[in-house]
């Protein structure tokens, strides 16, 4: 079984015991060249699909013991998780405490099991986006397929039903959207990636081109 999903599992049972340490990270919540703001932009590719709740599906899949798709009612009988976090975006503006409430990626990974040859993982998205990250990434304490902001489901412009959150980079890496998940044995570039954007989005370096 992949080792970065063992440590995983580790962390995240010491979290749910309320013994995880928390994360360092510097004195100045904004990392460097952002702005703080308090409205929640909305960027995306121009479009913003309509996914009905009883034709929504997540599948995850790839390198992975035990692929599954999920429909809404499936995805919302695994344990949910909420969180406050930062929340940047690469053009240059940040949110704080943002709650967010969805089921945890190690949760969905717990149930899909990543083989030893997964080390990447692409996000798929009904806009036709795409992402990508390493599984160290999204294996986080703090990752998430979120479903509600602030206490209220999450709106198709802000990437409901349902889109990945991953506080510690720039939000281009998290897909609104989402529909797919697959652990790949290799990277596999995203949208953004592409087109000249960091393979890493690290808001903390300025990470933001390659």
């Amino acid at each position: 079984m992949n080792e970065n999903y063992i440590a995983a599992k580790a962390r995240w049972a010491a979290k749910m015991a309320g013994k995880a340490k928390p994360h360092v990270r510097s004195e100045n919540r904004l990392p460097p060249g952002q702005r703080q703001v308090n409205n929640f932009p909305v960027l995306d590719l121009g479009v913003k699909p309509a996914v009905p709740l009883d034709q929504w599906r997540l599948e995850i899949r790839g390198h992975v013991e035990n692929p599954v798709t999920l429909d809404w009612a499936q995805f919302m009988a695994l344990p949910q998780f909420t969180d406050t976090s930062d929340f940047h975006c690469v053009t240059t503006w940040s949110q704080f405490d943002m709650p967010f409430s969805g089921v945890a990626f190690f949760t969905l990974a717990d149930l899909v099991k990543p083989k030893p040859s997964a080390t990447h993982v692409f996000f798929k998205s009904h806009d036709n986006y795409s992402t990508n990250n390493p599984i160290e990434a999204c294996l986080d304490d703090d990752v998430m397929v979120a479903h509600s902001w602030n206490g209220q489901p999450l709106a198709a412009e802000h990437g409901g039903p349902a889109r990945v959150i991953l506080p510690k980079r720039y939000a281009w890496k998290g897909a609104k959207w989402v529909k797919e998940i697959i652990f790949l044995d290799r990277d596999l570039l995203g949208f953004w990636e592409l087109r000249g954007y960091s393979n890493t989005a690290d808001p903390w370096t300025e990470d933001r081109f390659s």
